[in-house]
């Protein structure tokens, strides 16, 4: 299998290890328009193969499938072009920086016939994995409400002098703030779990003051949202919680989930990689006693993108039809927010 690695940033490296755990793997390209960054990249890697552009790598061709790990704004050109050429895509989330975006790739992907996945990496979590499963299958009866949160604190560090984070901060910059950035996943996270699709959606964004002269850092303007709340109804009539934020002092990397049905609850968290999950179910709900669950391990998404165009039997990745469904439900956060917190029906 013959792999591209498009963008070659801090996510990069993540990717191209993750691949090279494969076997019979060969990533045989980067792509980048910063020519330095690009051979260095290639040269630490030993990636024999450097392009300028998605175009330039497509003519040259000799390649089966890409990882996309362009910053967020260049998803949806980049891919759509991978994906004309009738190549596998496997792109870090969010799929697009909006839905009609979103939308069209998902219709691209399945008009190409082409394998494809959206890296919603705290799939990986085995609890997470463990908790669908049990919902899926009755143990906590009918989901009627939960909780859910994504946590991190760096924007109450030294980040000013990370200038990685700093595209994060600034719309112009492709940033839809700390909603597209870690809600994407706690979207994700939650509505994975519940197996229920989202039909309304209120949300709440704020913007803080960073202490940055005139709210800049060099070509920088930081005005991406920094926290984001959302109140969301089920298609069963569940409701619940979803918070995220850049400013939860003392919490470097934190999701959890908490989600009650009729038979029982779960709590399921990831902290820094690593996952766990308890349980209060039948019996327990009288004592209101929660037990740790043990988590088989699952195959990792890179594992299972490539399974898939092997044609291999493994559970599939989410795809990007399921990319644009978790971007509808940012999008209508974002629309709801800007309308002073106005419920939207999707």
């Amino acid at each position: 299998m013959r792999l591209l690695i498009v963008g070659t940033g801090s996510m990069a490296a993540y990717h191209v290890e993750a691949f090279k755990k494969i076997p019979n793997v060969e990533i045989v390209g980067g792509v980048d328009v910063r020519a330095e960054q690009l051979a260095a990249f290639n040269e630490k890697h030993g990636i024999a193969n450097g392009f300028a552009s998605v175009e330039e790598a497509i003519t040259w061709g000799q390649f089966d499938a890409a990882s996309n790990v362009t910053p967020d704004r260049f998803h949806y050109p980049t891919t759509l072009s991978l994906l004309a050429a009738g190549k596998h895509v496997l792109c870090e989330k969010p799929l697009a920086t909006n839905a009609a975006h979103a939308l069209e790739m998902a219709e691209a992907a399945a008009k190409a016939g082409v394998v494809n996945a959206v890296h919603f990496s705290y799939r990986r979590g085995a609890a997470l994995q463990k908790a669908a499963e049990l919902v899926s299958e009755g143990a906590i009866g009918e989901v009627r409400f939960f909780e859910a949160s994504y946590l991190q604190n760096w924007l109450h560090l030294e980040w000013q002098t990370r200038p990685e984070c700093l595209w994060r901060l600034s719309t112009a910059h492709g940033s839809r703030g700390a909603l597209g950035d870690t809600g994407v996943h706690i979207v994700d996270f939650t509505t994975y779990v519940a197996g229920q699709a989202v039909t309304s959606v209120s949300g709440l964004l704020t913007t803080y003051d960073n202490k940055a002269p005139g709210g800049k850092v060099g070509d920088y303007v930081l005005d991406a949202n920094d926290s984001a709340t959302m109140q969301l109804k089920l298609a069963n009539g569940a409701v619940g919680t979803i918070t995220t934020t850049r400013v939860a002092s003392g919490h470097g990397n934190d999701l959890r989930l908490r989600i009650y049905g009729t038979k029982g609850g779960l709590e399921v968290s990831d902290k820094d990689g690593a996952s766990q999950m308890r349980a209060c179910i039948g019996a327990d709900m009288e004592t209101s006693e929660w037990r740790v669950v043990d988590c088989p391990a699952i195959t990792p998404i890179h594992e299972r993108f490539i399974a898939a165009i092997r044609g291999e039997k493994t559970p599939l990745p989410p795809n990007f039809a399921r990319g644009a469904e978790v971007q509808r439900v940012l999008d209508a956060a974002e629309e709801s927010a800007a309308k002073g917190s106005q419920i939207i029906t999707l």
